[in-house]
């Protein structure tokens, strides 16, 4: 596996900087992931690179990642919900995964936190045409834009959450 916890925890795919933006550029957050899907990544690899079957207190994970514990309480109440962790009240309490760590993609990590990864607003079926296309079946660069999104869901499918642990333990 050739990528570090750095560059998939600093992920986010930017056409140019706010400030640089041609007049009139309307920014959207689809390609960017949020800190909502960084920390949340980082929550479940320190979860993932400690002793398997032993629960993680989230304090623990909020003070070796230096991240808000109130923050990653909301975080982590998504990925339980979407059957990501499962956390277990108590005194040794705290939160496990829900699976084996290679059984759990960076992909569907980032889109529990963060939604479907579109590049354009048109590849999605909740949303009607904003290019400005009368039909999308006549829009030249809507397969540019699907093979982007084919793309990156495929890199981020192919990075499981034992990769990246298996990386953050050899730091």
């Amino acid at each position: 596996m050739g990528l570090s916890l750095s560059v998939i925890s600093g992920y986010a795919l930017k056409s140019q900087r706010r400030k640089e933006a041609a007049p009139g550029t309307t920014w959207r957050k689809n390609m960017k992931i949020s800190t909502r899907g960084r920390y949340g990544l980082r929550a479940l690899i320190d979860i993932a690179a400690q002793e398997i079957g032993s629960c993680v207190p989230l304090c623990s994970i909020a003070q070796r990642q230096g991240l808000s514990e109130a923050y990653l309480e909301q975080l982590m109440s998504q990925l339980k919900k979407a059957g990501v962790v499962k956390s277990v009240r108590g005194a040794q309490g705290g939160y496990i995964l829900n699976r084996a760590p290679e059984e759990i993609s960076v992909g569907e990590i980032l889109r529990v936190l963060e939604g479907p990864m579109y590049p354009v607003d048109c590849l999605s079926d909740t949303e009607k045409p904003s290019c400005g296309a009368a039909s999308c079946s006549t829009c030249v660069t809507k397969p540019l834009w699907e093979k982007l999104y084919s793309s990156v869901n495929d890199v981020l499918e192919s990075c499981s959450l034992k990769d990246l642990a298996n990386a953050y333990l050899e730091i």
